[in-house]
């Protein structure tokens, strides 16, 4: 029985995308606000963007964030892909509004390994965010302002100020988050 096709990682297609356009990562990183050595993580493999970082990524690239994210859903139907995602990533996520590139809202179901946090510089983009936590423990920095987020709650934010999750429980922790993006 023939292996299905593993996924391209994300940083990949970022990478390819990049390249596509003939575009560098200097010119990148003045695009997106992020460093030319957070970039080089991102696409190596060894830092998996958050949502917001995806939104300027693909707004900088010219590409809908859609297209970065294709592969993420048809992993997520992929049990084995997905049992892979989960051991070896500590942060990964899910479009929940597959088809809504052209949209102002996007949904995404996002996991957080236990006690992990999101490395590299906190991260904002243009717009509002809104976090619901379906199961686990979560800290959302905003600023300086630090949220604590159990089962069953949410926040909502401007996301035009520097912020950053973490799992501070023991546990994975499952989330949604909305993005408004103007």
């Amino acid at each position: 029985m023939p292996h299905p096709k593993s996924p391209t990682p994300i940083g990949k297609r970022i990478k390819t995308f990049r390249t596509r356009k003939k575009m560098t990562l200097n010119q990148l990183a003045n695009e997106t606000g992020c460093s030319v050595d957070c970039l080089k993580r991102i696409e190596e493999g060894q830092e998996i963007p958050p949502v917001g970082t995806l939104l300027q990524l693909s707004r900088a690239l010219h590409i809908n964030s859609g297209d970065l994210l294709k592969e993420e859903a048809q992993q997520a139907r992929d049990k084995r892909a997905a049992a892979y995602t989960k051991r070896t990533q500590d942060y990964a996520y899910t479009s929940l509004t597959p088809g809504a590139e052209h949209k102002h809202l996007k949904a995404f179901r996002i996991q957080i390994a236990a006690l992990q946090e999101h490395k590299g510089v906190g991260y904002q983009h243009e717009g509002e965010e809104f976090v619901y936590v379906l199961k686990g423990n979560i800290e959302v920095s905003v600023g300086e302002h630090v949220n604590r987020l159990d089962k069953g709650q949410s926040l909502h934010f401007n996301s035009g100020i520097q912020h950053h999750m973490r799992n501070v429980g023991k546990n994975e922790a499952e989330l949604v988050v909305v993005v408004y993006d103007p």
